[in-house]
């Protein structure tokens, strides 16, 4: 549960101030001295500092120096009764999120803590998820997601990844085919080699010969010097070949030849070079469809279709959404050098509702939008089901609860207001398990 720190030296404004938080819902605990509330903060302390700035012994502004070097994303919200501005501006220069002037009202600074827990709460969770992502495996920190789909997708990548078969990857457009070609490269044998790739449909067909096999100088008009073909390039490694069904008819029958004889020809020359390499190939359609609508060929799709994979689209992952949503969001946020916004109900319920056609290219590009304040851009949901939706919700709030009680069933129980054998099944209804939770140094 999130917490208040409360630092005063008058007794009476510690009682009434705990009094009108608690009443609030807020878990509060205070303190009279700088110096006793250091002892009980830690860089996970899950809530906000709320300090006076004249206190005997370490003083406000000392004490917020030492929280912020304890920890940089602590949000500290400082009081004063005196109305000083030059104090003021020195402590939101010190990184202060808040300053609030005696007397303030309730509403006052229950507003500024409920901003300030907003933006804690991601902080916090943010770190659970990086936590979680050691603990697991490397896998996590290129796949993210936290649906069973996506939880199965991974177990399939690491047992495909130590083989050389070539992999087919099925997925509409934007659900991450090269996320998960870039897994099995990383996670084989041959990840010290070169990942290549080539996207088939962004290339004009005149071109095609000599962007794939390569070509010796003079081979035809233009041909200035010797060029290496991304097959070649790829040797030793690995061939990601994105909308293989764009590959021109010609290509495929020279691409099926390289797959069989492991070895090409530059343009221009008649040396056979071996080359050894694994190839992925990614497609939208079906592409079954394609050979029997004469656009590829059957014996090329069998050497690429040695091992299929299938990537769920957003929609039916929806739990992954929040997860996906803030990794991108906390990104962009750095990138641009913002402060990371919370993300707030209202949003986060558009977000769960909508369908997502872009799947993760457009989450990725909403959480941009969020993290400049430009809005998470979900369009108008389609149409879902009552009770999809409850599900949806109630997944996240499980996982969200398991994530701040770090495992502890007991406490999850307390939080949520469940029996022992509810939280159980609700648990294993949505493929949650206890471990994911647990901290790295409970783990076995």
């Amino acid at each position: 549960m999130q917490q208040i720190l409360f630092i005063d030296d008058e007794a009476p404004i510690r009682e009434a101030v705990q009094q009108w938080l608690e009443l609030s819902g807020l878990s509060v605990r205070t303190c009279a001295r700088a110096e006793e509330a250091l002892a009980l903060l830690d860089a996970d302390f899950p809530g906000v500092v709320v300090s006076d700035v004249r206190m005997p012994g370490m003083d406000g502004l000392a004490l917020l120096e030492r929280l912020k070097a304890l920890d940089a994303e602590l949000p500290v919200i400082m009081v004063t009764g005196h109305g000083d501005v030059p104090m003021a501006v020195a402590a939101m220069q010190q990184g202060a999120y808040d300053f609030i002037e005696k007397p303030f009202t309730p509403e006052r600074l229950l507003g500024s803590l409920q901003r300030a827990l907003d933006k804690r709460r991601l902080v916090c969770e943010n770190r659970a998820l990086r936590r979680q992502v050691t603990q697991q495996g490397r896998i996590e920190s290129r796949l993210l997601g936290v649906s069973p789909a996506i939880q199965q997708l991974r177990r399939q990548i690491l047992e495909l990844a130590d083989t050389s078969v070539n992999v087919l990857i099925r997925g509409e457009t934007g659900s991450g085919k090269e996320c998960v070609a870039r897994c099995l490269h990383a996670f084989g044998p041959r990840a010290d080699k070169a990942f290549v790739a080539l996207n088939c449909a962004a290339i004009p067909e005149q071109l095609f010969e000599s962007e794939l096999f390569g070509h010796e100088s003079g081979a035809f008009t233009g041909a200035q010097g010797k060029r290496i073909g991304k097959i070649e390039h790829a040797a030793g490694g690995t061939l990601f070949l994105d909308e293989v069904e764009s590959l021109p008819l010609a290509q495929q029958a020279k691409l099926l030849r390289v797959l069989q004889e492991k070895s090409l020809e530059r343009l221009g020359s008649n040396r056979s070079i071996a080359v050894d390499l694994r190839v992925i190939g990614a497609v939208k359609p079906d592409l079954a469809a394609e050979v029997r609508a004469g656009r590829f060929r059957e014996d090329l799709l069998y050497r690429l279709n040695v091992a299929e994979l299938h990537i769920p689209p957003l929609r039916e992952r929806r739990e992954d959404i929040p997860l996906l949503f803030e990794h991108f969001a906390h990104a962009a946020a750095e990138r641009h050098g913002r402060e990371p916004r919370p993300l707030g109900s209202a949003e986060l319920a558009r977000l769960l509702a909508h369908d997502w056609p872009g799947n993760v290219r457009e989450l990725a590009n909403a959480a941009e939008r969020h993290a400049l304040g430009l809005g998470g851009g979900a369009g108008a949901a389609a149409p879902q089901s009552l009770a999809a939706q409850l599900e949806t919700f109630e997944a996240q709030c499980l996982r969200q609860a398991l994530q701040q009680c770090r495992g502890n069933i007991a406490e999850v129980m307390e939080l949520l207001q469940l029996p022992r054998r509810t939280l159980n099944e609700k648990m294993q209804r949505h493929g949650l398990t206890r471990s994911e939770f647990l901290p790295a140094d409970d783990q076995d």
